[in-house]
């Protein structure tokens, strides 16, 4: 009866550890195609919207770029290059998620041409043609910031 006791409470400890591990491990919600949730920017910003910047350019002064993304995943992008041309150039498409879900991949209609930006909190980084963040002094203007949020959600006052 002794030898029974020591072994009872090395599985009753057993038992307990497994408890506790299993009660503190991550667990991720299933959809209803099985897949795992995960939060990223595709489901968990608000990316639909108009996005502008001015961009680097080689040969002129900028590229002033308009971007609007649409929730049915289709865009127009307008691009004027600044001291080169008062030309705006129109493109339309579609464009697809990534891998991982913060990237969109911008296919135009006309074109083969593809860009590919990164997702973020009311901005989109474009990136370079092997899907990096471009690195350097430049890195930062890269970026197009959401321009379409109400600037106040306070109520006017004074208007009845």
């Amino acid at each position: 009866m002794r030898t029974l006791k020591p072994k009872f409470k090395r599985i009753q400890a057993f038992l307990l550890f497994t408890s506790m591990f299993l009660a503190h491990s991550p667990v991720f919600a299933e959809n209803e195609t099985g897949a795992k949730d995960m939060h990223h920017a595709q489901n968990s910003l608000d990316w639909p919207g108009i996005y502008r910047g001015f961009l680097p350019c080689s040969d002129c002064k900028g590229v002033k770029t308009t971007l609007a993304l649409n929730k049915n995943n289709s865009y127009l992008l307008i691009t004027q290059f600044v001291g080169r041309s008062e030309r705006e150039i129109v493109e339309k498409g579609r464009f697809t998620w990534g891998d991982k879900n913060d990237v969109i991949v911008l296919t135009p209609r006309n074109s083969s041409t593809v860009r590919q930006y990164f997702v973020g909190e009311d901005m989109l980084i474009q990136l370079d043609s092997e899907g990096s963040r471009i690195a350097g002094d430049v890195a930062e203007r890269y970026m197009l910031r959401r321009s379409d949020m109400s600037k106040s959600a306070a109520p006017q006052h004074g208007a009845h």
